[in-house]
């Protein structure tokens, strides 16, 4: 299968106080149409940052994005509206990102309005279908921002997202700032609009519970890099890479005797800073199976088995 997104040797550098910050380092993937690519790693990896590229939010410094085997990069600014058609964002702050002095109805009608379609009558049709649509009832569209949940409040996020009809969205830790009990149910009503709508997503999560459930790939980042992709099955029951096996120990296991005969990976040290990382590999400071050449050479993004990349020296032939 084709894949609908295309990313090769993506680079997002920051400058900060005469130095570089490496948010996205050298990265490479692709996400096929209907899929779900979860992409999970510690706070700081470079996740949002990555995912603000993809949309061309934040300028990559270096590299390729193809959406449907064209690059986006080259694209003009009227061209790149015209793009926002087939590629949204679901920002992760359901307060922040919802403009508190308009209505819902008007949060979701305006990339209607950006982008000129439909008429005034058409418009609030389509917002009252889009609210029924994401769990909410058609009466709502006049209340504001302040009127509503969190949970509410991402729903209407959702929709906005939804208006244009488009076929790739960045779901950038949309339940993080949720209640538990409201987060499956916003899980749940992103995997029912993908099998209603043929949506793809690039979900960004700290929840591995979560993206194992949703994602039918996972790539796992550390400090601007890719350490693991694999299809989600794989990764959970065989993770090769030492900082996915620390990572996936350290989630709970509601069964006490499972979880007393299980072996915890505890990862020690602090996540070295994005301006002066390793020389080698970037987790090297923190391996609990470090070797000599982890501290001076990169290691090759590969192949270990189809489909199961990884980013490793314990896996270099």
């Amino acid at each position: 299968m084709k894949p609908l997104v295309q990313v090769r040797n993506l680079k997002k550098y920051f400058p900060s106080n005469g130095k570089v910050l490496r948010a996205v380092d050298d990265v490479s993937f692709d996400i096929f149409p209907r899929e779900t690519l979860g992409l999970v790693g510690e706070s700081g990896c470079g996740k949002t940052a990555l995912g603000r590229a993809l949309m061309r939010l934040y300028e990559p410094t270096q590299g390729d994005i193809l959406f449907d085997g064209k690059s986006i990069l080259d694209l003009n600014r009227k061209k790149i509206k015209t793009l926002r058609h087939d590629m949204q964002y679901i920002f992760q702050d359901p307060f922040a990102s919802l403009n508190p002095r308009m209505t819902a109805g008007k949060i979701i009608a305006e990339p209607l309005v950006i982008h000129n379609v439909q008429g005034p009558r058409e418009r609030e049709n389509r917002v009252n279908e889009l609210l029924e649509m994401v769990g909410l009832h058609s009466g709502y569209s006049r209340r504001f921002p302040h009127e509503f949940s969190g949970g509410q409040r991402q729903r209407i996020g959702i929709a906005r997202a939804l208006a244009l009809s488009p076929r790739f969205i960045v779901c950038d830790e949309p339940i993080a700032a949720l209640d538990v009990s409201i987060q499956a149910q916003i899980v749940n009503l992103l995997k029912k609009l993908q099998d209603e709508m043929g949506l793809t997503y690039l979900f960004i999560s700290h929840d591995l519970a979560l993206v194992k459930y949703l994602s039918s790939r996972v790539a796992v980042m550390y400090l601007g890099h890719f350490m693991e992709l694999s299809t989600s099955a794989e990764l959970y029951e065989n993770p090769l890479h030492p900082y996915t096996q620390g990572l996936l120990s350290a989630i709970p296991i509601p069964d006490p005797k499972i979880e007393k005969k299980r072996t915890r990976i505890i990862l020690k040290g602090e996540v070295p800073s994005p301006i002066n990382p390793p020389k080698g590999c970037v987790f090297c400071t923190r391996c609990p199976k470090a070797m000599a050449i982890c501290h001076e050479k990169r290691p090759t993004w590969q192949d270990v088995t189809p489909g199961h990349k990884v980013a490793c020296h314990l896996y270099t032939n």
